[in-house]
């Protein structure tokens, strides 16, 4: 039986990854802060599906915290299959007005974190000549995002680092893939204090949590380097910027996304 490591396993995506793996007869390890949503969720799906179920409570923003989920791993005698690197946050407002610890910390989770657990669970992989490794990008990280400038500038850090790293491993029997989601049922608005107003514009338009997780299998399975889940108008809006003038797009945005 596989093993996968899901980080942010407690809500949305993470949550979604889990269960869906749970059902293919994957074992995971679920990554997160939150010590109860995690217990909870290790024990419907090891009671529901019969697999096993590990926890690790972890707080990715910190330093060196990839390394220590990468050690707890070892110390429980697992070997990692699959890896999901899902765990981030985002921030909404002008940058000069948010807290320069909280943008950081996003840099710390967003990517560091990402690079750190990608860099120490990779060579095995390559070592035995299979696995996969999955980065939850965004749609963002195709543009700049006013007031979401951080958050934006990290998930194209995810997409252009994955897509690197497929091309660099295509033929090592580790398949390795951006997921880059528009706008998903989860807590992100609420947790980036998005206005209210426009939290409620785009609920009608929120993708299920599972579609974006049952697409990203089935492209991982065809080792495709990136998939923008979420249908035509998300593969519409990424490709917007090859066709028109960069301060037009960023300007058109900037008035899209102001309060």
């Amino acid at each position: 039986m596989t093993t996968a490591l899901i980080t942010g396993a407690s809500s949305g995506i993470g949550t979604a990854f889990a269960e869906e793996l749970a059902k293919k007869q994957t074992d995971v390890v679920l990554v997160a802060r939150s010590e109860d949503k995690l217990s909870k969720l290790a024990q419907q799906l090891q009671e529901q599906f019969g697999i096993n179920a590990e926890v690790i409570v972890q707080d990715l923003t910190l330093p060196q915290a990839g390394k220590s989920v990468f050690d707890t791993v070892a110390q429980k005698g697992l070997t990692i299959d699959l890896l999901i690197n899902n765990a981030g946050f985002g921030d909404y407002g002008a940058f000069v007005d948010r807290s320069l610890n909280k943008q950081i910390e996003m840099i710390q989770l967003n990517i560091t974190a990402v690079v750190e657990l990608t860099g120490l669970f990779l060579p095995e992989m390559k070592q035995r000549g299979r696995g996969g490794i999955i980065n939850i990008s965004s749609i963002a990280g195709f543009q700049p995002l006013p007031y979401m400038s951080i958050y934006a500038a990290t998930k194209a850090f995810v997409l252009n680092f994955t897509e690197a790293l497929w091309a660099e491993n295509k033929d090592s029997g580790v398949n390795i893939l951006a997921v880059c989601p528009g706008p998903t049922e989860s807590q992100f608005f609420r947790e980036a204090e998005f206005p209210q107003s426009f939290a409620s514009k785009n609920d009608s338009s929120l993708t299920p949590a599972e579609d974006v997780v049952k697409e990203a299998l089935k492209a991982l399975e065809k080792n495709q380097s990136t998939v923008v889940t979420g249908g035509i108008g998300n593969q519409l809006l990424v490709n917007v910027p090859r066709f028109v003038p960069r301060d037009w797009l960023v300007s058109a945005v900037e008035k899209q996304f102001k309060s």
